[in-house]
């Protein structure tokens, strides 16, 4: 009986993953997966930051994997997956900006809730606009 699969006697495990991501990344098949279903269904999978107020840790790896089954099962189903970062949803560009301020002068407690707040609020007027401007274009 002829046999179906290859058997190897020393299987690399880290060669052959290094074969196929430089495969991946020789013919961009990630951007393919996404540019080749234009006009298909979207799916757009808002991913939060893995360790953005920690320490990365095991629970990073499985959420991840867990997350990326869904992208790679609508994806399969004919779906156009998008991914977005949700770095910002954590707000932590405005920490790290109030991080850089705080080492140049000191802040109270109080100070420091209202350059948070200004910040944000900054942040909001500005994505406003984006899209009432993204709108307005596409009502042209």
């Amino acid at each position: 009986m002829a046999k179906r699969f290859a058997e190897h006697d020393r299987l690399d495990l880290t060669k052959t993953n290094e074969k196929v991501l430089a495969e991946w990344e020789k013919n961009d098949i990630f951007h393919k997966s996404i540019d080749e279903r234009e006009g298909c269904p979207k799916f757009i999978f808002f991913e939060g930051p893995p360790s953005a107020n920690g320490h990365p840790g095991i629970h990073h790896v499985l959420a991840r994997s867990i997350k990326d089954t869904f992208n790679r099962y609508k994806t399969m189903k004919g779906f156009q997956v998008h991914r977005k970062a949700g770095w910002e949803t954590h707000g932590l560009a405005v920490e790290l900006g109030v991080d850089m301020i705080e080492t140049d002068i000191h802040l109270t407690k109080d100070e420091k809730k209202e350059f948070f707040h200004l910040k944000y609020q900054e942040d909001v007027d500005i994505k406003r606009t984006k899209l009432q401007n993204k709108r307005l274009k596409e009502e042209l």
